[in-house]
């Protein structure tokens, strides 16, 4: 394992806002807000906040306070920030980020849950390989199963041999693989996102699960493009979106906005420099195609959601402005769940958007097995 600290060039800084200045953009309707895409108004005045205004030297410097490392694992890089409790019994987290997210999820996290002298976390905070300053992997076999075993062997290497493990997104699906083939080591899966499978002929749904079972239903509609055009042509994708900064910019901005407890721009849920930091690491590790080539293998593979059963007990946070949120009785049919809390605020990105209840429901469901 390699020490690792943040440092990107200045000619990139340098580079990313002269090309946000020559920024040719394109037309659009007036008077239809969200509907066809990110508005041409919002984006203008978010890339100039970018290029004047935003100061990525400032945000480097955050993650940079804490111990940061590459390794190889099964071929490819593997970056992780390492955060070690300064107090005694603490537990070992694993937690890890989706797309269009990062390590920058977890930013406001990290100290309380480190600090607490009470539930005290060690954290393992890895980029998946592909993402962000893992860089992009060199071979076509990566789907979340064969990360979820990257990051098993991440933890024995650091020896851990009882930890926990906690994810959104992909994410999610990452912790639910290792709730399942490191069953011998992982203690327990606290999840931010679910997906649950109603019956189709389920009849006796109450009106909240059908609202439930409407929203996923009008993601699928409206809202899955993005993971049709990444798990069928990311290599097509990719060139628009690493050589215009407004491109990457317009793909992940639109997502925080649909998918966060906001009301007219992202910034109502996510603090603007935040969503900023989040979409600079996409753009200057060049990992827009790569992070979207984990679609395509999982799409190859048909699963989404893991080969096996975890048989370490599950935790579940329902936000209600995720993607599709969860029904518990659907779920308890299926998996191990021992934890279920339901908020009436936040959404997809809950480390970014809520993190006082995101801290306070993941000390609630280790906190049994210390």
């Amino acid at each position: 394992m390699k020490p690792f600290t943040i440092d990107v060039p200045q000619a990139d800084i340098d580079d990313l806002r002269d090309r946000l200045a020559r920024t040719r953009w394109p037309d659009a309707l007036p008077d239809v807000g969200w509907r066809y895409g990110a508005p041409l108004s919002y984006i203008k005045e978010l890339a100039d906040y970018w290029q004047k205004s935003y100061d990525w030297r400032k945000h480097e410097a955050l993650f940079n306070q804490y111990d940061q490392f590459t390794t190889t694992i099964d071929g490819t890089n593997v970056h992780f920030m390492h955060v070690r409790s300064p107090h005694d019994g603490a537990l070992p987290v694993l937690m890890t980020h989706g797309w269009p997210g990062s390590i920058a999820e977890f930013l406001d996290v990290i100290e309380p849950l480190t600090a607490d002298r009470s539930d005290p976390f060690h954290l393992v905070i890895p980029s998946i390989p592909g993402y962000g300053f893992s860089g992009p992997t060199n071979d076509t076999g990566w789907d979340h199963l064969r990360v979820a075993k990257a990051f098993a062997e991440l933890m024995s290497r650091l020896g851990y041999e009882r930890y926990g493990v906690q994810g959104g997104d992909w994410g999610a699906t990452i912790s639910r693989d290792l709730a399942a083939i490191d069953a011998d080591h992982v203690i327990g899966a606290h999840l931010n996102m679910y997906t649950t499978r109603p019956p189709q002929d389920a009849t006796d749904l109450t009106d909240d699960e059908k609202q439930r079972i409407e929203r996923a239903r009008a993601f699928q509609r409206d809202g899955w493009g993005y993971g049709q055009i990444q798990g069928t042509r990311p290599q097509t994708l990719s060139y628009g979106l690493t050589d215009s900064p407004v491109g990457q910019l317009a793909w992940i901005a639109e997502k925080f906005k649909e998918w966060t407890d906001s009301t007219d721009v992202p910034e109502d849920a996510v603090d603007r420099d935040h969503l900023l930091t989040n979409i600079s690491i996409y753009w200057f590790t060049k990992t827009a195609g790569s992070s979207a080539r984990l679609y395509y293998k999982t799409f190859r593979e048909g699963n989404f959601f893991g080969p096996e059963t975890p048989t370490a007990p599950l935790g579940v946070a329902v936000f209600p402005r995720e993607i599709a949120p969860a029904i518990r009785r659907f779920a308890d049919e299926r998996e191990p769940i021992v934890h279920w809390s339901e908020f009436d605020r936040g959404g997809h990105f809950a480390a970014m958007e809520e993190p006082d209840l995101f801290v306070g429901d993941v000390r609630e469901f280790f906190r049994r097995f210390r």
